[in-house]
């Protein structure tokens, strides 16, 4: 009997099923997301029923004071822990793009600590860098000495022989030396004023309203859009400098461009809510697990995982202790730390 030819598996099988897997993966953190921002509305002092919430969200109506604990308190910082969470998930994604480096973020390249020292110029000495009203004072000097940092390390990355590793390096001694002067404000400072520093460096979203929320969102997607408009480029950038060139990307301008944006949706993200660490690593590091370095899917699932971190974070901190919201960035501490030892032994055994 004549054998059967197999038929031939047709080129864009497989990459069709690649594309299919991975936007499942999309569609299976979407609802995680939606699941997870309903739960941080539920979750609080006196929990509200989910048909409650459909009602006041939907209908503009509810039972009491329903109305507006939902609309002015709960559904904005629920939308900030999605929206936060993003952002810095973006931000380690494309930092550890650009140097090639796992365990890089805007938390380990010292913006986050620039941030807390400028918070701490505020809480402990009253100082007014930018002469606003007092009720956002920490927020300004928290944003500024966020950009500054970050202007730091443009200037460094700038230089014609500043490698990945070299940036890596000065970053890591900017958070060593704003660290240091946190400690000295923190040597001189009163209980009070080194209590409420200690609150804001453990990152909080008590304090979210509106105008916050559009604030960071703004940058947010300002800095995905661009991100994403240069997918392709920044898909090069994984590979060496010389190889990335020899595609016609300009190596340089665009590392220059992802420190520009992420240190701006960083710095707005930190200022309002403190100090939370270690998303920006766990977000990408997950990410590039599931699919890979493709920019056009990297970067979207970074900003999914970051945005599912906080919101999980936020959710796990309300039911620790019942009655009381835990600071979040203790349970992103606590959630981080195990990946990143993991990322680093990682690594060793690779090289």
């Amino acid at each position: 009997m004549p054998v059967k030819a197999k038929t031939p598996v047709p080129d864009h099988f497989f990459y069709d099923l690649m594309l299919k897997r991975r936007t499942v993966i999309i569609a299976v953190l979407l609802g995680l997301a939606a699941v997870l921002f309903l739960l941080n509305i539920s979750l609080g002092s006196s929990p509200i029923p989910l048909g409650e919430i459909f009602k006041v969200l939907f209908i503009g109506k509810g039972q009491g004071n329903n109305v507006m604990i939902i609309r002015d308190i709960r559904l904005p910082m629920s939308l900030m822990a999605l929206v936060v969470g993003a952002s810095l998930g973006i931000g380690g994604c494309e930092i550890q793009t650009i140097l090639r480096n796992p365990i890089a973020s805007p938390f380990t390249l010292g913006i986050t600590n620039a941030a807390t020292f400028g918070a701490a110029l505020g809480l402990i000495l009253n100082a007014n860098l930018l002469k606003v009203s007092e009720s956002i004072m920490v927020t300004a000097n928290a944003f500024v000495f966020a950009l500054l940092a970050s202007v730091c390390i443009y200037a460094f990355s700038s230089r014609a022989r500043a490698g990945k590793s070299s940036i890596v390096l000065f970053g890591i001694a900017l958070n060593f030396f704003f660290t240091a002067l946190t400690m000295i404000l923190q040597y001189v400072s009163d209980s009070e004023d080194l209590k409420s520093l200690v609150f804001w460096n453990m990152g909080s979203l008590l304090k979210t309203n509106w105008t916050k929320l559009f604030i960071v969102l703004g940058a947010l997607l300002f800095c995905f859009l661009i991100f994403h408009r240069n997918a392709w480029k920044l898909t090069a950038m994984t590979l060496d400098d010389t190889k990335a060139k020899s595609l016609g990307v300009d190596a340089q301008k665009i590392r220059r461009m992802v420190i520009i944006l992420t240190s701006l949706v960083t710095a707005f993200a930190v200022s309002f809510v403190g100090s939370i660490g270690f998303v920006g690593i766990i977000a990408p590091h997950i990410a590039r697990q599931l699919v890979g370095e493709d920019q056009r899917f990297f970067l979207s699932l970074s900003a999914l995982i970051g945005a599912v971190v906080v919101a999980l974070s936020f959710t796990v901190s309300k039911l620790i202790i019942p009655g009381v919201v835990l600071p979040i960035g203790l349970v992103t501490a606590v959630v981080g730390i195990p990946v990143f030892l993991s990322i680093i032994f990682r690594e060793r055994e690779v090289m």
